[in-house]
């Protein structure tokens, strides 16, 4: 009988920390009298903070624990980063709103702890597993939180769609990995890996694969697994909304990232035309169908189904150079959603929250300062030069043309010039459509304020200092971009 060996915590210490912080928080919750929410929010926060300093901490060198379960690597590390980044920012935004919609209770920043926390393991899985399971830790806090705000039909409907539908990928995932296991006899994602290559590819194989990220797909709102993205964009609560863009599409990606180039390595033939057809359809479908839209939620829904388009396009090209454009595209895609939703979170008519677009008119005269930060915005999501997003798309698309995929880059800048209308339509309305009696309330959120400044300098001086976040990524992508090619 084998002696027990005690697995190593120290690759997962971010991961525990944040999990025994979180419990924490549930229990002072629990245990005050009034509602805590501004108290636990805070303290939601500095455990982010914290768990950032960790991650950096452990997150150094390639280590795997729990039987090879969970890798700390510094691709994770950099992409872990980027979500707690992207969640701390979350419940900074959500701290005036929620008190406006009536949502200002304690277990809101709770929840968006524990889904992060599922982000992580699921940026960490190293087997079929642990990739499931945190999948559903960041699944199920998602479904509440869409749900919040319990007088609201729209949100009610917004959590059923999400989470009925974000069942059904989970059985799509688990079919395949069910298929993968039962033709390759083990979970690890090593394992897996040596045993494809060694092994001719088998349709079973395939089958499982193409179903594994049939079920991942669903959760960066890939076509045609799109559909739940804009009716949940829209009837969540706008401070949820703004936490689904942001965090969740980026460890969705990692996980994808991490799946494709190291259980699924030798079949890059296999997968790649499977990535290629989703980043097409995802690209053409997030230009065409957002130029109709009259709710500004909608639009950045469907805009952020084109921008996960433009990532699959990097990592459509199989590359060391595909991941690392990879990573610095969703870094710059997380700063223009947190500046985008600032701006949409200080939308309000006589203190109520308004979502159209044609409620931006005239606010170039009213508040040109707010009108300049969603115009930078609006420019560098259309990928106008020389703004951060224009240098996003500029990477992924030399990172295909490298491998050979110049038709995917050409379709890649022709949906982008086609996407660039319904962005310059909002800087139209801004500018060029006189407002009529009710006009949009002074921006007072100081928070708000603040990250909508970072997130415009950020984009305008990307250009100048673009060394810190490209030195970053290119030393990350080192840890995983090992191919097993045949």
């Amino acid at each position: 009988m084998m002696p027990f060996l005690a697995p190593d915590l120290k690759p997962a210490f971010p991961e525990i920390a944040l999990a025994v912080m979180g419990l924490l928080l549930v229990l002072f919750g629990v245990s005050r009298k009034d509602e805590p929410y501004n108290a636990v929010a805070s303290f939601a926060v500095l455990s982010l903070a914290v768990v950032g300093i960790l991650v950096c901490r452990y997150c150094g060198e390639t280590v795997t624990t729990f039987n090879g379960m969970f890798i700390a690597d510094s691709f994770g590390g950099f992409m872990k980063t980027l979500v707690i980044a992207g969640a701390a920012v979350s419940i900074v935004m959500a701290t005036k709103y929620a008190e406006r919609q009536r949502i200002k209770r304690f277990e809101y920043p709770i929840l968006v702890l524990f889904s992060t926390l599922g982000m992580m393991l699921m940026i960490s899985a190293h087997d079929l597993i642990s990739l499931y399971m945190g999948l559903e830790m960041q699944s199920l806090p998602l479904y509440v939180l869409a749900a919040i705000q319990r007088d609201s039909v729209k949100s009610t409907e917004a959590g059923l769609k999400y989470f009925v539908l974000g069942a059904l990928s989970s059985g799509m995932l688990l079919y395949g990995a069910s298929l993968i296991y039962g033709y390759t006899g083990v979970t690890n994602f090593e394992k897996i890996g040596i045993v494809l290559a060694d092994a001719p590819v088998s349709l079973g194989v395939v089958i499982g694969m193409v179903m594994l990220i049939s079920g991942i797909a669903f959760k960066i709102s890939a076509v045609p697994f799109h559909m739940w993205t804009p009716d949940v964009y829209e009837g969540a609560p706008t401070s949820v909304t703004a936490y689904f863009a942001i965090a969740p599409k980026i460890a969705a990606l990692a996980m994808l990232t991490r799946v494709f180039m190291e259980p699924f390595g030798s079949l890059v033939a296999e997968w790649q035309q499977v990535v290629i057809i989703l980043s097409i359809a995802s690209m053409a479908l997030g230009s065409v169908a957002a130029i109709g839209q009259t709710n500004i939620k909608r639009l950045l829904a469907y805009s952020s189904i084109g921008n996960m388009g433009y990532a699959l396009v990097g990592l459509s090209a199989a590359s060391a150079e595909g991941v690392k454009s990879v990573m610095i595209y969703v870094a710059i895609y997380m700063v223009m959603t947190i500046g985008a939703f600032s701006v949409v979170l200080m939308m309000k008519q006589r203190d109520r929250m308004v979502e159209d677009i044609s409620d931006l008119s005239g606010l170039g005269q009213r508040q040109p300062m707010l009108a300049l930060a969603m115009t930078i915005m609006m420019f560098s999501m259309a990928g106008i030069p020389p703004l951060g997003g224009f240098f996003a798309k500029l990477f992924v698309f030399q990172a295909a043309v490298a491998q050979g995929l110049y038709w995917l880059s050409i379709i890649g800048v022709l949906t982008s010039v086609i996407g660039a209308y319904y962005y310059l339509r909002i800087i139209k309305v801004m500018y060029f459509e006189e407002a009529g009696d009710e006009v949009l309330d002074p921006a007072t959120d100081t928070s708000l304020n603040v990250l909508a400044i970072v997130s415009t300098s950020a984009m305008l001086l990307f250009i100048v200092l673009p060394g810190p976040l490209l030195a970053a990524a290119d030393a990350a992508s080192k840890s995983i971009t090992v191919l097993h090619s045949k």
